[in-house]
């Protein structure tokens, strides 16, 4: 049965300045199409401190998708659109059912109230946004009174949660939050465009061998606890490609300098989706020893290009890392990171073994089309039992 699908997400592409949520909803929009569906997405055009350069108020295919971008006229930090509810008012009961992918932000609060109106079946993926760590270290005060006057009135209206990880249906359930049910569903790899090969692109001077960490410039990816841990790992650089739209990057250099590795930590700049694959390709290994991590696209990308991996244990792509053998996990703490770091780059066979370990498991478990199956059986489900009893139960 074809559906009608409806994403709502408060940025989208070409705002790739927003990372792995912008790539992922996308990714599984196009999947879904390709399977038949007719696939809407509803975002903005903020862009940072500016606007995509896109067509308002009409759909704009993008790979089989219909987008509709919204203005933004103030409260750009909460994507307030009256565009977008005038929108979702006379248009989401056309829908059989919407997903809703952020927390904290206007759009997802306007399309769950809309959704719950017109008796249209939405789901809430938080998008790492709910873990612990993450509320604490940023705007504790101020997510948690949202959470307890917003959020918990739109998850438990919600016909269920979307989580990457089992680590972050954990942390749902921390706050005391209720949902439906629990749909555990990863998110996807694929190649977005054309790959340039590295001799071509602008990394084709990255020294070598290298590490590489590649994501965005941001506390949470654990880099202080990366940059001191490169005091105990002698002959190898160290790359570290991503945009720093949160203006970290100065305290990372400094911190590099103090420890006497500075000259050993090459920060690139941001890699586009044509350019990083190239920087997969020619790592040593990959390394994200982050903080807080709901799932982890960035890993899944590596280990498609057969890159072995090292994450910190509180990534969620963390178990498929352990049970396919593709790479190390660990504490992410810099000496723990620095021993593992060191065992792996000494052993260049287990390295191929792990990166031929991540490439079948990509294959086999990540595809966009296994990932959009699995989603589109979710969708069916919620559509023939839209309020089963609350317990954040995980569905199967």
């Amino acid at each position: 049965m074809k559906m009608r699908i409806l994403h709502v997400v408060p940025a989208y592409y070409p705002a790739v300045r927003y990372g792995g949520p912008i790539r992922s909803v996308h990714g599984l929009a196009v999947a879904l199409a390709q399977r038949g569906h007719e696939v809407h997405v509803a975002t903005t055009s903020v862009d940072g401190p500016h606007d995509l350069d896109v067509p308002l108020g009409r759909p704009v295919d993008l790979d089989g998708v219909a987008v509709h971008y919204f203005r933004v006229p103030t409260l750009r930090r909460l994507c307030w659109s009256p565009s977008m509810a005038g929108w979702l008012e006379r248009s989401i009961a056309h829908f059989d059912v919407v997903h809703l992918h952020s927390v904290y932000l206007w759009p997802t609060w306007a399309a769950a109230r809309e959704a719950r109106a017109h008796g249209v079946p939405y789901l809430v993926a938080p998008r790492g946004m709910l873990i612990g760590e993450v509320i604490r270290r940023k705007s504790r005060w101020v997510k948690t009174a949202w959470i307890q006057l917003v959020e918990r009135a739109t998850l438990e209206g919600s016909a269920g949660l979307h989580v990457t990880a089992d680590l972050e249906a954990d942390e749902v359930k921390r706050l005391g939050l209720q949902a439906p049910r629990v749909f555990c569903i990863p998110n996807g790899v694929g190649v977005t465009g054309k790959a340039v090969p590295l001799a071509a692109g602008p990394f084709a001077h990255v020294p070598r061998p290298y590490a590489l960490f590649l994501s965005r410039i941001s506390w949470k990816k654990g880099l202080d606890r990366l940059i001191s841990a490169w005091q105990s790992v002698p002959d190898l650089e160290l790359v570290i490609a991503g945009n720093d739209d949160e203006g970290y990057q100065p305290r990372l250099e400094a911190l590099a300098r103090s420890l006497g590795v500075g000259d050993r930590v090459h920060f690139v700049g941001p890699a586009s989706d044509q350019h990083k694959w190239a920087l997969f390709e020619h790592a040593e290994l990959f390394v994200l020893p982050s903080y807080s991590e709901n799932f982890g696209n960035v890993v899944a990308e590596a280990m498609s290009m057969g890159c072995p991996v090292i994450v910190s244990d509180q990534t969620g792509i963390a178990d498929l890392v352990r049970r396919s053998g593709a790479g190390i996990v660990t504490s992410g703490e810099s000496l723990a990171l620095a021993e593992r770091i060191r065992f792996l780059y000494g052993d260049a066979a287990r390295r191929r073994e792990m990166g031929a370990r991540g490439k079948r498991v990509v294959t086999d478990e990540l595809s966009w089309h296994a990932i959009a199956a699995r989603m589109e059986s979710a969708y069916r489900q919620i559509l023939m039992d839209p309020q089963p009893s609350t317990d954040l139960a995980s569905a199967p």
